[in-house]
């Protein structure tokens, strides 16, 4: 009998078949959860629950990114993140299996050892919680509405039944945590969220298919003008803030977090390379289409938020049901996107605290104790702190570079199994080069931004 590997012989005490927590299985072990029959997850499933990990609230940041870079710059960079991000997760699977690590920390342990786990676990928890605070930002804004600058924007809730109790900000997060949250993040394995995740993604076409229809309509009536096809300088402050957009682009882009827990429950293992094709050309064309109609539709006055500009009279029939029903669609969209969200980042955060404890899908007591120490957090967050959204700008700059290309491109350096090509050498400095490059550079004028008025790309 051979020894298990360094990196997760920390799971030598695990049950054979574990759905969160997975240790290394030979390539002919076929995974069942629990022992319940579960044969596998299929490859629609996958796509879906992939999907819907990509596509969150960084949707909504990509048009005003595009329309400070300019339309064909803007969506030349969504393509090419897209790429890049195709090659670190091939990386991250490629490394998985030449280790036989059942988790992206177990790659990174056996990479780095203990110190180079703990600190891509960390990574993904401040990525993932950041994510998920601003996740319950945004549903009760949308629910609740707003205040900026003594202006009350109603949410629509608030708009349909008028101010009560029940209609307040933390009332209807309270809600939504106890009725909607609460039994998602109670699964135990990612493919049981596939159905929601399925809607989730519809839910976000309805979006494209909104702002899509409403410039159609304007175009045909005369109404839009002739969106700005390069990007603006008007000093030099304004060329470095359009580095800013690119922790934008590659923020939307984050799953590598989720790769390896949606591959150990397939049926079909060797079909993880298609399946991650499939969502990156999904998300990438509903990415490109939503930053195109939305600069096309709002030009330079395109809000870092676009929902926030589906606030307002849209200039055609029938516009306030229609922002109420890309208000409500988005709202649910990252209701359901978040169960899949919190998978990852209960696995980690486990991880992190229990290192040499058994699997938590065995253990229920941790299991739900850490489930509800965290859904504690973030709703506290959410709803006493909404200036945090603020905090998690830089964390997007570097947690999210870290997760989803420093560490896949570290691992291919090392590479301890000796089986990176010179192109994958290439690649990975390449991938170091433009993470830490505009990572600082986005840190450093998001700080001047706060301290100095930028003239910048003005409309």
């Amino acid at each position: 009998m051979t020894g298990l590997p360094s990196s997760d012989r920390k799971y030598r005490r695990s049950p054979p078949r574990s759905p969160l927590l997975p240790q290394k299985l030979d390539d002919d072990q076929s995974f069942d959860a629990h022992g319940s029959g579960f044969d596998g997850a299929s490859t629609s499933g996958a796509v879906f629950n992939l999907s819907t990990t990509i596509v969150g609230a960084g949707i909504m940041g990509l048009p005003a990114a595009v329309n400070q870079l300019g339309l064909i710059p803007g969506l030349l960079t969504i393509m090419f993140v897209s790429m890049l991000t195709e090659s670190s997760i091939d990386m991250i699977l490629r490394f998985s299996r030449a280790s036989k690590s059942k988790t992206y920390s177990g790659v990174a342990a056996d990479a780095f050892g203990g110190a180079g786990s703990n600190i891509l676990q960390a990574c993904i928890v401040i990525n993932n919680l950041g994510m998920l605070v601003v996740y319950m930002i945004i549903i009760g804004d949308v629910l609740s509405g707003t205040s900026v600058d003594g202006f009350h924007h109603g949410g629509v809730i608030e708009e349909w039944f008028g101010q009560h109790w029940w209609t307040t900000r933390s009332a209807l997060l309270l809600f939504t945590t106890f009725f909607v949250f609460a039994p998602l993040i109670s699964f135990k394995r990612v493919d049981s969220l596939r159905y929601t995740s399925a809607l989730s993604v519809a839910l976000a076409v309805v979006f494209v298919a909104i702002t899509a229809g409403v410039v159609i309509v304007q175009l045909m009536e005369g109404k839009i003008g002739m969106p700005r096809l390069m990007p603006k300088l008007v000093n030099q402050a304004s060329f470095w803030k359009l580095f800013t957009t690119v922790p934008v682009v590659v923020t939307a882009y984050i799953c590598h977090h989720n790769i390896l827990p949606i591959e150990n429950e397939l049926k079909d293992p060797t079909q993880m390379k298609s399946i991650v094709r499939k969502s990156l050309t999904l998300c990438t064309s509903v990415y490109i289409a939503t930053s195109f109609f939305g600069v096309i539709l709002f030009g330079d006055h395109t809000m870092d938020d676009v929902l926030a500009n589906f606030d307002g009279d849209l200039g055609i029939p029938y516009s306030s049901l229609l922002d109420d029903l890309v208000r409500v669609s988005y709202g649910l969209h990252l209701m359901l996107v978040f169960p899949i969200v919190f998978f990852s980042l209960r696995l980690n955060v486990d991880g992190l605290l229990f290192p040499y404890a058994i699997p938590i899908a065995f253990d229920n007591k941790r299991f739900f104790s850490v489930t509800i120490a965290l859904m504690g957090f973030i709703l506290m967050g959410a709803s006493f702190v909404p200036s945090i959204w603020d905090a998690f700008q830089f964390t997007g700059a570097t947690a999210a570079v870290c997760v989803g290309f420093i560490f896949p491109a570290a691992i291919t350096l090392r590479n301890i199994p000796g089986i990176a090509a010179k192109n994958d050498r290439l690649i990975s400095w390449m991938m170091i080069f433009l993470a830490v490059s505009t990572s600082t550079v986005a840190v450093t004028s998001d700080i001047y931004s706060i301290f100095y008025v930028d003239e910048g790309i003005t409309s």
